[in-house]
């Protein structure tokens, strides 16, 4: 499998990460190609042919999360897998997240002595995902580096006012991150809204996507699944761990 991003960002050698796309794998039709999700009715057979290709590329198998949009992290390694982010400070642990929209983050620090994949879509977000992963990390901002992977850009992701207002009341500053195109309805900013989120807690080390549309997975039919444009459809993993 070669159809991969490698993030770019200062994160020592040593820490290892990628973000699949949709292609390169054995999946059909609406989950066409590389589908790593075993929760949306793609044969089963074909997610764990995508799953071994994948592991070839890793050190280990990855803790698949059972993922609800919750701002629940787990620690790794453990069998308990009901969360929307872990870490690990163990060597060949791998983090992993799926999305097919939402934003997925990945975290380390200078040292590289811990990593962390957080599944951000608008209610972990709002919820506070990212701020108990830092919370659980315990370093100081400083040491912090952020990767932020493909996710729906702002052009495509509509919402409500009532999520809008939401954010709004926990940072005043949210409000740069809608825009409005009808009564009530306003597009949003995923990436601006996570990164009001990590500047609140003083991060300011971040890296890869941004608000503009290269990693839209709306607009890039080719390389990214979107929920939001499909429907049913397969998901990405990001990745992260240190290596021996």
């Amino acid at each position: 499998m070669s159809n991969f991003i490698i993030p770019k960002w200062p994160a020592p050698s040593y820490i290892k990460s990628l973000q699949t796309l949709r292609s390169g794998g054995k999946s059909e039709g609406k989950y066409n190609s590389f589908n790593l999700a075993t929760h949306v009715n793609d044969d089963i057979n074909h997610v764990d042919f995508n799953r071994a290709l994948l592991n070839q590329h890793l050190p280990s198998t990855p803790f698949w999360l059972n993922q609800t949009h919750s701002k629940d992290i787990v620690e790794l390694p453990s069998s308990l897998l009901n969360a929307d982010a872990s870490y690990t400070t163990k060597k060949n642990t791998v983090c992993v997240v799926q999305t097919a929209d939402c934003l997925p983050l990945l975290m380390t620090n200078i040292e590289g002595t811990i990593v962390a994949a957080i599944h951000a879509g608008w209610r972990g977000l709002l919820n506070g995902v990212i701020e108990n992963t830092l919370h659980k990390m315990n370093l100081p901002a400083n040491e912090l580096l952020v990767w932020l992977g493909p996710a729906i850009s702002q052009n495509h992701f509509e919402v409500g006012s009532e999520v809008k207002n939401s954010f709004c009341e926990k940072h005043h500053e949210a409000e740069k991150a809608f825009q409005l195109i009808s009564n009530q309805k306003w597009l949003a900013d995923i990436y601006m809204l996570a990164k009001i989120r990590l500047h609140a807690y003083g991060v300011t080390q971040i890296y890869g996507a941004s608000i503009t549309d290269e990693y839209c997975t709306y607009a890039h039919h080719e390389d990214f699944f979107s929920y939001r444009r499909d429907g049913e459809t397969g998901r990405m993993a990001c990745l992260i761990w240190i290596a021996s």
